[in-house]
């Protein structure tokens, strides 16, 4: 999942979906509750442990810590080096996860290929909208945790990419975070702290709304996610060229990207399709795992 969230366009919550962790994810997150307040007032740590499963969130989060923190500098490296590389690896990650994402629908009806189509329609909106400005200002960075975090446990739905959108991804993501791991506390916690507020929030929010619909209407929000899903191929197309940009403190910031058809005649068109067919092989092989777990 922390490997997935650093990408643009990647969902961690897709990882967490195909693996069969979603719906307990969920479940430990809602339980942050009035009751899980008073435990704690009382100093009842095991009821507490109990009652949130904290045993399964810290070694998730501990997972997915770790995964962001050693994947930022790689990933930036990568990106810098071999863009259309690392983008054909995770298309072919998300490619595979809408079948995987998409079975677990127990029956498709009318209503469910509606919600199939609207997700559908909604991750390729955002796919086409410009990125906002980097904004430094104490609430926005709160309000970037709270919408990053919340696209991060919706399937589909890029935490990273709503990061870009909302223009902070480089000043969070890429740069905060290395700040971090070089230990540059100065540079990198007025940056963080706000933002991890922001994402507690959202995260105490929405999984109550999520865990609700799952229960309630289980096929229309799995059919919903698989849109998502689906969609957000658009946002992770290996083979682009900048359409327009600008720059903005000496460096240049791609606004808008023109998605083109691969050059097969060129050998580094079949390298990156090789990486693609090793991002479905990934799938493939979490999916058989997590059906053994």
């Amino acid at each position: 999942m922390g490997a997935a969230n650093v990408v643009p366009g990647v969902s961690g919550g897709t990882i967490a979906f195909i693996t069969g962790i979603y719906q307990r994810l969920l479940d430990s997150l809602k339980a942050f509750d009035v009751r899980a307040l008073r435990m704690l007032m009382k100093m009842d740590i095991g009821g507490f442990a109990k009652h949130v499963d904290l045993g399964f969130l810290i070694s998730l989060g501990l997972g997915v810590l770790a995964s962001i923190v050693t994947l930022a500098k790689i990933l930036k490296d990568a990106y810098a080096s071999s863009p259309v590389l690392v983008d054909a690896f995770f298309f072919g990650l998300i490619l595979a996860s809408i079948f995987s994402v998409g079975k677990m629908v127990k029956k498709w009806r009318p209503f469910e290929i509606v919600a199939l189509l609207l997700g559908c329609g909604i991750a390729v909106w955002l796919a086409f909208l410009e990125p906002a400005a980097e904004n430094k200002n104490l609430g926005y960075l709160m309000v970037c945790g709270a919408a990053g975090m919340c696209s991060m446990i919706i399937p589909g739905i890029s935490g990273s990419f709503i990061l870009l959108l909302m223009g902070n991804y480089k000043l969070i993501i890429l740069n905060a975070v290395n700040d971090l791991r070089a230990l540059k506390f100065a540079e990198s916690l007025p940056i963080l702290i706000p933002v991890g507020i922001g994402a507690v929030l959202g995260l105490v929010v929405l999984s109550r709304v999520l865990s609700w619909l799952f229960k309630k209407y289980h096929d229309t929000a799995v059919a919903l996610i698989t849109g998502f899903v689906a969609g957000s191929l658009v946002i992770i197309w290996p083979w682009k060229s900048i359409a327009e940009s600008v720059v903005i403190d000496g460096k240049v910031k791609v606004i808008a990207w023109h998605r083109e058809l691969p050059d097969l005649m060129l050998a580094n068109t079949w390298v990156a399709v090789a990486w693609l067919v090793g991002g479905i092989a990934l799938i493939a092989v979490t999916e058989k795992l997590a059906s053994k777990g």
